[in-house]
């Protein structure tokens, strides 16, 4: 089965690896700064403060800025659970943005007419979370002009972006944002087996993130309410959590990091030849637009028009093909328990659709040439 995602690890990778578990440091060692440090420089924002996973960024993203019971949370209904989950363990409630079919991603004139009804309803959003999927840049700047008119914080959902371009700046620069977060889970751009990192250009929500990923504990004497009691003291000001990334992972994505700008011109190579073989098809490719360069975690086609079975039977026939293709993503509102919030279908028509039509295509460094061209063949031969 040719996998959608794939890591691509290297003897520099192991060997990163295995000289940390040599080291005296195993979880909390000088390979997480460095980390941290190497990112931060690499998309020329001010802090980098790493976690275990994305959707632990996420979740100290949300309480970074405030959020709580009483407060609102906008995000994409086309994306992981995890993005909308984050808002509701701070106990917000969550609404969502349509899409754009054209990109997959937020719809600015569907978030406009929705923040001049909210508005008039007293029942603005307190945090904007836009979603970067497949890798390509929502239109930041014209969400960020909203932020500024109607008053609501963003968090860039950047988990797929990572070594991306937004007007030809790095997607993590948190130009258009507060708060940038990405993922290094193994099908991503680059991994560090599991993790992720929240960026940010404001010193406190820096100081916030590390907080929170931290049991909420501080050590160091100007943050301590009374005078340290020895070398050993610490105390715990806040009610955080043990989102802490390990020295292990950190290496992985350290030495994963070298490689990046390969990894993203691999991608986009092999983004380019699917969109020659598919140009001249009634297939609908998720095109990136001028102004930003995509890091293609995915490679997503649209089916013509709207058939469920048709929709499930070339999924089902591909992978009995032997190409893993895959639907990213199920819209949250249509999941059980967001049903029970109070959603239902029909509520986003666009995020429906695209449903309904996304296939999700192999694409990774390590696809070779010959499976490329099957692939295109299979499909070719489906539509």
């Amino acid at each position: 089965m040719i996998p959608y995602g794939k890591q691509d690890i290297n003897q520099q990778d192991i060997d990163a690896v295995i000289n940390v578990l040599k080291s005296d440091f195993l979880t909390q060692g000088p390979q997480v700064p460095a980390f941290e440090q190497a990112l931060a420089n690499k998309c020329n924002s001010q802090y980098a403060i790493a976690v275990n996973s994305a959707t632990s960024a996420l979740h100290i993203a949300n309480l970074a800025l405030g959020v709580g019971p009483g407060d609102i949370v906008w995000t994409s209904p086309v994306t992981f659970v995890a993005t909308a989950n984050s808002a509701l363990y701070c106990g917000a409630s969550v609404d969502f943005v349509d899409i754009d079919l054209r990109s997959g991603n937020l719809s600015i004139i569907a978030l406009e007419k929705k923040l001049i009804d909210a508005k008039n309803n007293n029942a603005l959003p307190k945090v904007i979370i836009p979603v970067h999927l497949a890798g390509q840049s929502c239109d930041m700047q014209q969400i960020h002009a909203l932020s500024q008119e109607y008053g609501f914080k963003i968090i860039e959902d950047a988990s797929h972006a990572v070594g991306g371009q937004y007007q030809e700046k790095s997607i993590g620069a948190c130009q258009y944002s507060d708060i940038c977060i990405f993922s290094f889970h193994p099908v991503k751009i680059i991994t560090s087996a599991e993790g992720g990192m929240a960026l940010t250009n404001s010193d406190k929500i820096a100081e916030k993130l590390k907080l929170f990923r931290s049991h909420g504990i501080v050590s160091e004497q100007n943050k301590m309410t009374e005078p340290s009691h020895g070398p050993w003291y610490y105390q715990q000001i806040a009610l955080g959590f043990n989102y802490r990334m390990t020295d292990l992972q950190a290496a992985l994505g350290l030495s994963q990091l070298n490689r990046i700008d390969t990894f993203i011109e691999k991608r986009n190579q092999l983004a380019k030849i699917y969109d020659n073989a598919f140009s001249n098809s009634n297939l609908k490719v998720l095109t990136p637009k001028a102004d930003r360069l995509s890091s293609y975690h995915l490679y997503i086609v649209l089916l013509p028009e709207v058939n469920v079975e048709l929709h499930k039977q070339a999924i089902i026939k591909l992978r009995e093909q032997g190409l893993c293709a895959h639907v990213h993503y199920i819209p949250v509102h249509l999941q059980p328990y967001y049903k029970e919030l109070g959603f239902n279908p029909g509520d986003f028509p666009n995020a429906e659709e695209y449903y309904q039509r996304a296939i999700s295509l192999p694409l990774h460094p390590q696809l070779t040439a010959q499976e490329q061209k099957y692939i295109i063949e299979q499909v070719k031969a489906l539509v």
